[in-house]
């Protein structure tokens, strides 16, 4: 279960990093939530720092779990 949470947290995460770039450095947000909805660049970073905490907390799972 931990290593689900992990990919979730990791795939959420790349697609909110790219949001956020999409829309710093290019012409609008790259990935492909921007496909489904209209997110606004706010949005993007809670998205990105969700699946960070996501992705630390599966990755801190397995480690736990193979002591």
């Amino acid at each position: 279960m931990k290593e689900i949470v992990a990919i979730i947290g990791w795939f959420t995460g790349i697609q909110g990093a790219l949001g956020v770039a999409g829309r710093t450095f290019g012409d609008g947000p790259w990935g492909l939530l921007h496909k489904w909805w209209e997110i606004p660049t706010a949005g993007y970073a809670v998205i990105a720092v969700l699946g960070a905490v996501l992705a630390v907390y599966g990755e801190m799972a397995k480690v736990r779990a193979k002591r």
